[in-house]
């Protein structure tokens, strides 16, 4: 398995399937997409996308002061999950934050995947939180460690 950064376009087959299964392929683009700013961080098994991470430069208040990133649109294909492939998307997009110098890493976990980012040292912040159609959700950060 190897991580490589993807295009936007690369993720909403996956995001698609995965996460917004209900909801149309149009749904599956998020407005920061594009940004400058923003990246994707896919693993490939041999030529086959498994797993997909969205980051942009956004904040939330729930996370402390600092530099912020958050992470958006986590995917792995169901066949493949428990294999590492979405810890490698995480440890390599915080190689590359730490490069960038931010400070927390962010997303809006879904509380049916809170166990997997307690693993990754996540925190939880604040309250749950529904996102209809898609369901409870809960802010979750991680600091990144300065080597």
């Amino acid at each position: 398995m190897e991580v490589k950064r993807i295009k936007a376009k690369d993720t909403i087959s996956l995001r698609h399937t995965i996460l917004r299964p209900n909801q149309t392929r149009e749904a599956c683009y998020y407005p920061n997409d594009s940004h400058q700013a923003s990246f994707h961080l896919g693993v490939y098994d041999q030529d086959e996308l498994i797993s997909i991470g969205s980051f942009y430069r956004e904040t939330h208040t729930e996370v402390p002061r600092g530099v912020q990133y958050r992470l958006r649109g986590m995917a792995t294909k169901p066949e493949d999950q428990g294999k590492g492939a979405g810890t490698m998307v995480i440890h390599k997009a915080l190689d590359r934050l730490r490069s960038l110098n931010v400070d927390y890493l962010w997303c809006n976990a879904r509380t049916s995947a809170q166990g997997y980012y307690d693993q990754l040292g996540f925190i939880k912040a604040g309250e749950v939180f529904d996102i209809p159609p898609i369901g409870p959700h809960i802010i979750s950060y991680i600091k990144i460690e300065k080597h």
